[in-house]
């Protein structure tokens, strides 16, 4: 649980567009900092932390392009647990929804929060889905949620570099070879391009293209 976030804070600070965002960025990891140093006791589910607040509010002031990475360090310096965790994503916008699945590798052991992920999956939002196929995923999807995963990828047009761990999962697995040739069965016979990354997970299985 000690994986860093993709973005080190030295490095989103670099990125973001004036002093006054980073000064609003420093506070913001200085508020969860200190939510992670308290008592059980003073949290309340009735009760957001400022740096929840923070967390909502972070493109608009770090910008859209920087608050992906921002609300994943903040969950991460809070420390922030699975029932935070899943409150913010029940609650959160598609973005913060995505920063929740990104923090999942650094702060749950486990295959606690599962459900965030099949959650994800179970949507056609390709940021959602990209994020939901991460790390996380990758330890902790059993193998017919995987397989499942991998094929809402080539469903929704998320290019399976996205996919953590692709080759080990993959590797020798017939059952996957099956649904992905019959998914480009499927496609070929309705007259519809079968996705190029298919031909390179079916490789991966050990299965053997048919023409594609």
């Amino acid at each position: 649980m000690t994986q860093s976030p993709s973005r080190t804070r030295a490095d989103v600070a670099a990125r973001l567009p004036d002093d006054t965002a980073r000064a609003w960025f420093d506070e913001a990891l200085a508020d969860a900092a200190c939510a992670a140093k308290a008592p059980p006791a003073a949290s309340s589910p009735y009760l957001a932390h400022s740096w929840e607040l923070r967390f909502a509010a972070a493109g608009r002031h770090c910008g859209h392009d920087n608050a992906d990475a921002v609300r994943t360090l903040l969950l991460i310096e809070a420390r922030a647990d699975l029932a935070t965790l899943t409150r913010l994503y029940q609650h959160g916008s598609a973005d913060e929804r995505r920063a929740v699945l990104r923090a999942l590798p650094a702060l749950v052991e486990g295959p606690h929060a599962v459900h965030l992920v099949e959650d994800a999956l179970r949507t056609n939002d390709t940021r959602l889905v990209s994020a939901a196929v991460g790390p996380y995923a990758a330890r902790h999807l059993d193998a017919h949620a995987w397989r499942h995963a991998v094929l809402k990828c080539l469903f929704t047009g998320v290019p399976l570099d996205a996919v953590a761990s692709l080759e080990q999962r993959a590797a020798g697995d017939g059952e996957l070879a099956r649904m992905l040739g019959d998914y480009a069965a499927e496609r070929t016979a309705a007259g519809r391009d079968v996705p190029h990354d298919l031909g390179r997970v079916l490789t991966l299985t050990g299965g053997k293209p048919k023409e594609l």
